[in-house]
């Protein structure tokens, strides 16, 4: 488990132990001297293109557009054809002529980093020790089906989508012996990440064709941070169906079984840290979502259809999918198939992280910084729970008041427990102290601390964000430190100003905001800006309830 989770924990742990510390002060008081009391494997295991269902191809492979056979091994590097360069507004993609795949992905609007805004993250590659590509193609009864190791032919080695153009449309073409004509056609537009894959067949032979589309993303997983650096993100497979909704699937999930699962729509999607690529068919169309582990360090999902396309002799059809590859912006995924707005993945406590993540995106659209943007929105958590807050404080401090009286009738009434207990609660409703007052507030906004950590670490729109000075990228840590430092001390200060009975309990509450800030150098920058203005806001609201208590006695 990564330093990440066990921080998380920690902090769980923290709070559960300040609870429980809290119910202690109370029972102290009370008690100065208390007693102790898809199951088959399915045929494009190896990477190549998936079965016909129910009708397995035997064929071996070729540059003819054969079918490959099942059990092919893998090979180590990726072949290469002719590229085609295609250039969008948003998307910088090179497709290669073997295959029809995508070989290269950039986001243009996304730079790999803030040092050289020129270079686009490079979301999909087929170079290096992390190879991620997408593959599309068909499948049928026979040979001479075009697939991703079909050799096609470009009209040209690049394109651009003009000023005034909504839409690019990049064509590869194969012959087969059997005089079927293939077009496979890339479909671009302007302001999207979707890039429409469509097989247009023309058949100029003297049989009925019938073939099966489909759809898969190769890779290797991505290469993951370890030590304090390391973030608690998921990295692997994602599927949606309309029985099981949206479920993910680890990477050691797929080496232990090939999926196979028949639905009706859905999509099939590979996921990282801020990104995702999706293959989504139409809403209506009957299909097989499929994994397999081709080698030890390669994986694959897909989608293929399991309704054919039939073209009679001298006909022409088309079949084709979406592909989504771009960041989990919240707003562009709502607009796609269902489900997809969900690999925005806010953990179980989603009915609480979407709604914060809508007020933080309402606040944004206000004040047009993201950092100025969750202090706002801390400021209002912090007001909400002002009320619940200042019963806390005045509860704990009229424990603290009391305590010496609570000593007097233990030390009156003896071992008469009865007597004890009931002049106990006499003393309570006379004074109005409720002793769970203290522990409720905590217990309360243990949810919501948890959900919004998730909303500024999930947020994609959080990196590269720059907020003021020094920090010009809220995803990343605070390269001079200075974010953590203040959050350390003013967790100190807050960890002062807290009222205990127990002189044990204040040491190791002071001992904990240097372990924090150690964990803290590493955290986002813009989750070291919430907890720190969220400190800040607590020494402001003790203080005012402290000289609110002053002024009472």
């Amino acid at each position: 488990m990564d330093n990440q989770r066990t921080l998380l924990l920690v902090i769980a742990a923290f709070l559960v132990m300040m609870i429980w510390f809290r119910w202690e002060d109370a029972q102290r008081a009370a008690h100065p001297e208390a007693p102790e009391s898809a199951t088959t494997t399915t045929p494009s295991a190896t990477g190549d293109a998936p079965a016909v269902p129910k009708a397995p191809v035997n064929a071996k492979p070729g540059a003819s557009g054969t079918a490959p056979a099942v059990g092919a091994p893998e090979q180590a590097a990726l072949e290469r054809g002719k590229r085609v360069h295609v250039k969008t507004d948003l998307l910088d993609v090179e497709i290669d002529t073997l295959g029809g795949d995508v070989r290269y992905l950039g986001l243009r609007k996304l730079p790999r980093t803030l040092e050289d805004t020129s270079e686009p993250f490079p979301l999909m590659h087929d170079e290096g020790k992390t190879i991620y590509i997408a593959q599309s193609g068909l499948v049928g009864h026979g040979k001479n089906y075009p697939f991703h190791r079909t050799r096609f032919v470009a009209d040209s080695s690049s394109y651009t989508l003009k000023d005034g153009e909504d839409k690019l449309v990049v064509d590869l073409h194969y012959r087969a012996p059997n005089g079927v004509r293939y077009t496979k056609r890339f479909s671009f537009s302007r302001n999207s990440y979707v890039v429409r894959t469509e097989f247009l067949v023309d058949n100029r032979s003297n049989k009925p064709w019938e073939g099966f589309l489909y759809g898969q993303f190769l890779r290797h997983p991505p290469e993951s941070k370890s030590g304090f650096m390391a973030l608690p993100t998921f990295s692997g497979g994602a599927i949606y169906t309309k029985e099981d909704h949206y479920q993910k699937i680890k990477f050691s999930k797929m080496e232990e079984e090939n999926l196979k699962r028949d639905v009706t729509g859905g999509w099939a999607a590979m996921m990282q840290h801020y990104f995702v690529g999706s293959w989504m068919p139409a809403a209506e169309q009957k299909g097989q979502i499929y994994t397999s582990n081709p080698a030890s360090d390669r994986y694959v999902i897909g989608y293929k259809y399991t309704t054919p396309l039939v073209i009679a002799p001298g006909k022409t059809g088309s079949v084709g999918i979406d592909m989504f590859a771009g960041p989990k912006e919240h707003k562009r995924l709502k607009k796609l198939a269902e489900g997809m707005e969900l690999t925005v993945d806010f953990g179980w406590l989603t009915f609480i992280a979407s709604p914060l993540f809508w007020l933080l995106t309402a606040i944004h659209g206000l004040i047009g910084n993201w950092g100025w943007s969750i202090i706002v929105l801390t400021i209002m958590i912090k007001a909400v729970f002002f009320p619940l807050n200042n019963a806390q404080y005045k509860s704990m401090a009229k424990m603290k008041k009391v305590g010496p009286r609570m000593k007097a009738m233990k030390e009156q009434y003896g071992d008469d427990r009865e007597r004890y207990s009931k002049e106990m609660m006499e003393l309570y409703k006379r004074e109005k102290i409720n002793p769970m007052s203290g522990c409720l507030p905590i217990f309360i906004q243990i949810p919501v601390f948890i959900a919004l950590y998730w909303v500024l670490l999930e947020s994609v729109e959080m990196r590269q964000a720059p907020f003021m000075l020094w920090i010009q990228d809220l995803s990343s840590q605070d390269p001079y430190y200075v974010l953590p430092i203040l959050m350390g001390a003013s967790m100190f200060v807050t960890t002062w100003m807290s009222p205990t009975t127990d002189p044990m309990q204040r040491k190791m509450f002071l001992a904990l905001p240097l372990v924090f800030t150690v964990f803290f150098l590493f955290f986002p920058a813009g989750l070291v800006l919430y907890w720190f203005v969220n400190n800040v806001l607590q020494i402001i609201q003790q203080t005012l309830i402290n000289r609110s208590m002053e002024r009472s006695k």
